[in-house]
């Protein structure tokens, strides 16, 4: 660790000593574990080195189990944990991470299979899993009967996990990466427009409207981050730390289980994509080749992509 590091490390922790509690349990079901399957991609190299985090390790979807601290705060655990450095900052493409994938081949994707986890009666699922339900939104605590006006959001965004790490990783980490179904708070289902709010934005740059979930924000953000062993930058090292000075004592759930990553080569180059207008996808004849090939979901009003497909179940995705 170097002296930098270090000094960060007892600011956070002289910040993190005077911490009163605040408790602020929220619950959410845990979905079933996902499985990714690895798929090569093609994008711009980044110039950044792969992160120490990014070792050669098992199969992307396996974990490994952490005790859990007991004598210093869970919040001061997960701080102390992360490595503080810049982010990458170039070569990010959204296909880099395939998904909303089925590993389970039950015929309910990720996205869907949070839909189920986190609705608030008990949902009825019918074919092509289509579910209908009732969620609450925690960024802004809008409710809602209508499934297709939710987003899925990744609580650390996929190119903000790319800026901290996840450029060094190979194309089955990014996959389980993206559909972490493993970790409770790693996918969670808002409002689209609290979704759009956010971006690809850190806790230093956006944080939720209900401010009653800050503290919850803020440890899922920390916990995503560690489990995925993703490095986090200055800024968002002190915003995390004046968070935490209100509620590290409080229950905001468990440190999750340290996911295995494997390191590979950044994704190759890819060619330019033509504008959507209304044409077919000039690279593939089908979404089945799309998703070969490592590409896929497109997402109404987030891929353009989305144009190129016919969205037979109209639920806003394509070649899921």
């Amino acid at each position: 660790m170097v002296r930098g590091q270090i000094v960060w490390f007892a600011a956070l922790s002289l910040l993190l000593s005077s911490c009163t509690a605040a408790p602020e349990p929220i619950t959410t079901p845990t979905p079933t574990q996902a499985s990714a399957a690895p798929t090569e991609t093609s994008a711009p190299t980044p110039a950044a080195p792969s992160p120490s985090a990014s070792e050669a390790l098992a199969t992307p979807e396996a974990t490994v189990q952490v005790q859990e601290p007991q004598s210093e705060s869970k919040f001061e655990f997960l701080l102390a944990s992360l490595k503080i450095q810049d982010e990458s900052g170039g070569g990010y493409d959204r296909d880099y991470f395939r998904h909303w994938i089925d590993s389970d081949g039950d015929g309910c994707n990720a996205r869907r299979e949070v839909l189920i986890q986190e609705s608030r009666v008990e949902p009825t699922i019918t074919g092509n899993c289509q579910v209908f339900g009732q969620w609450q939104s925690l960024y802004d605590n809008v409710a809602t009967t209508d499934a297709s006006s939710f987003d899925v959001d990744h609580m650390v965004p996929l190119k903000e996990a790319w800026d901290s790490g996840a450029y060094g990783w190979d194309a089955g980490t990014r996959t389980a990466f993206a559909n972490d179904l493993g970790y409770a708070h790693s996918l969670v289902a808002v409002t689209a427009s609290s979704n759009r709010s956010k971006s690809d934005r850190d806790p230093a740059q956006w944080l939720p409207t209900n401010q009653d979930f800050h503290c919850s924000y803020a440890f899922r953000w920390l916990a995503v981050k560690y489990r995925w062993s993703l490095s986090i930058d200055s800024a968002e090292a002190l915003q995390l730390g004046r968070l935490a000075k209100g509620c590290s004592t409080g229950n905001y759930g468990n440190i999750p289980d340290k996911a295995r990553v494997v390191a590979g080569a950044p994704p190759k180059p890819a060619g330019p994509i033509a504008p959507a207008t209304g044409a077919l996808d000039p690279r593939f004849g089908t979404c089945k080749e799309a998703k070969a090939n490592g590409f896929g979901d497109y997402v109404k009003g987030v891929d353009p992509e989305y144009d190129w497909y016919r969205d037979g179940d109209k639920d806003g995705t394509v070649c899921e």
